[in-house]
């Protein structure tokens, strides 16, 4: 067996605790194992929420990041999926029963023992810690490939904003003929507008104000507009086949149900601290839905990076050094990015 693996890290002792440099322990390398030398990490809206205990159930010390890139760089003896040298990423889980109905087909999001990627406790009884950091140990079973069109910063945050965005575009049918809007144009959004498109469907943006219409279109919206103009609703009112709602906030949702046309679905993949409010009649008026959607499982998220290396999508980023990451929470809270950070993990050392 190899000795366990040292590697740095930016860790956080507890909640407003400021990010600082420590080394972590990797466990040694199973049969099915890879090594992956991290190159990058995205910076997702969950991580700062673990990070600063907002959902109140935070393991410290925490070592945040599930959009993970890099290369592997050793394999244990059973591992058929990956060779050395291979691009591989990691998104929120690494690991689950796989043995449930949910995991039988292909769900592993909603298997009940799911194991996240960071903030949870692995098989072996240790705290799981994730990307921010210089390499991780996962089982082949949970990494994915990276295909080469997609440069490693910007594929890093497919891992987690692309997957959640394309598997409901996906599921709900987005594509020729269909009218999606995406509510929100930051780091789920701008991959949302790229993917709807790319798909074959008309894109919508939608957004408070609209200071990134430019960005928008240049990636892909053929409409771009303000939600805080009154005319965008009365404009758009039942012509919507698909909305999905990338805000992390309350929003008038009997407003955003008025958008949509016949047996249109309004898809909920933000999460607001409050509890979501309908008018029964918002949903009965054109036979409308309201769904739920959380990340993809591990082969829809291959199939996600697959179709997004086909089509030359990835998120656009800024890079930052590992010594930014406080900075980063805060810009991210502020909304402050365009669109999502990633770190260069050789900043590490």
């Amino acid at each position: 067996m190899s000795p366990m693996i040292t590697v740095n890290a930016r860790v956080t002792a507890g909640p407003g605790e400021p990010f600082k440099a420590a080394t972590i322990q990797r466990r040694d390398l199973g049969p099915r194992d890879i090594l992956i030398d991290i190159a990058y990490a995205g910076i997702c809206h969950s991580d700062v929420a673990h990070a600063r205990s907002e959902w109140g159930h935070t393991l410290y010390p925490l070592v945040p990041g599930h959009e993970i890139a890099g290369i592997v760089s050793a394999v244990g003896p059973k591992v058929t999926k990956f060779a050395v040298g291979d691009r591989a990423g990691v998104g929120c889980l690494v690991d689950s029963c796989r043995e449930c109905g949910n995991c039988r087909a292909g769900h592993e999001q909603h298997c009940t023992q799911n194991v996240k990627t960071y903030n949870a406790v692995g098989r072996d009884g240790q705290p799981t810690q994730g990307g921010y950091s210089e390499k991780i140990v996962v089982d082949q079973a949970f990494a994915v490939r990276i295909p080469q069109a997609i440069p490693l910063q910007n594929a890093a945050p497919l891992m987690c904003a692309g997957i959640t965005v394309y598997s409901p575009l996906r599921r709900w049918g987005a594509g020729p003929g269909k009218r999606v809007a995406i509510l929100g144009f930051g780091g789920l959004g701008h991959m949302g507008v790229q993917i709807a498109k790319a798909l074959g469907a008309h894109t919508t943006a939608l957004d408070l104000s609209l200071d990134k219409r430019d960005d928008g279109l240049r990636l892909g919206a053929d409409d771009y507009r303000a939600t805080t103009d009154a005319s965008t609703f009365a404009d758009l009112a039942r012509t919507l086949d698909l909305i999905v709602n990338t805000v992390p906030a309350s929003i008038d949702l009997d407003a955003y149900l008025g958008l949509l046309a016949l047996d249109g679905t309004l898809v909920n993949i933000g999460l607001s601290d409050k509890p979501l409010s309908i008018a029964p009649f918002s949903l009965i008026s054109n036979g409308r839905s309201i769904a739920g959607s959380r990340i993809g499982g591990i082969a829809e998220t291959q199939q996600m990076l697959d179709f997004c290396g086909e089509h030359r999508i990835g998120a656009e980023v800024e890079v930052i050094d590992a010594d930014r990451i406080d900075e980063a929470y805060d810009r991210v809270v502020a909304g402050d990015v365009r669109f999502r950070f990633v770190i260069d993990i050789s900043t590490m050392s």
